[in-house]
């Protein structure tokens, strides 16, 4: 079955880049994930109408296309500040203090996980796990993992990256 090509969301040259790319892999519900990357890459968030898009063109019910952009943290659904700060809360973190430090970053920079500063210096996450529970309690500054924090040292290593009033 040929696939029928859908209309681009808007003339957003973006959108030619990554339809370019949908075409290169044939339009196949198979390349999902790659689609994502693409529109992430190039927005810097998937946004509904976007993941809409991204059903039409492969096919694929948009509960799936939620469900994928949704399962993976490295897909945000909103846009994202100049810097991010991840906090692990996978077990072995959780039981040395992951909490307690997402608690302090939050009242450090006045938002929730999830949320990013007004000013869009700072996005604060959680994860299920990074991965490094040999380290932790883990944070994720930047792309650049932290281990054996203490609340007060999660604080101290976020001050080199944001600047809160």
């Amino acid at each position: 079955m040929k696939a029928q090509k859908i209309a681009l969301p808007s003339a957003d040259k973006r959108w030619k880049i990554i339809d370019t790319k949908m075409r290169k892999l044939g339009y196949e519900p198979q390349a999902l994930i790659e689609t994502l990357h693409a529109v992430q890459e190039a927005f810097g968030f998937l946004e509904t109408d976007a993941l809409k898009w991204v059903s039409k063109s492969l096919r694929v019910p948009a509960s799936k296309v939620y469900g994928v952009a949704t399962f993976y943290n490295l897909f945000k659904l909103k846009p994202q500040g100049k810097h991010n700060c991840v906090v692990c809360l996978g077990t072995a973190c959780y039981v040395k203090g992951a909490a307690k430090i997402l608690e302090a970053i939050e009242q450090f920079t006045s938002i929730k996980s999830g949320e990013t500063t007004g000013d869009k210096e700072l996005s604060l996450l959680t994860a299920r796990c990074i991965g490094a529970c040999g380290i932790a309690p883990a944070v994720v500054y930047d792309g650049s993992p932290a281990g054996r924090l203490s609340p007060e040292g999660a604080i101290e290593k976020l001050k080199g990256y944001i600047h809160v009033a």
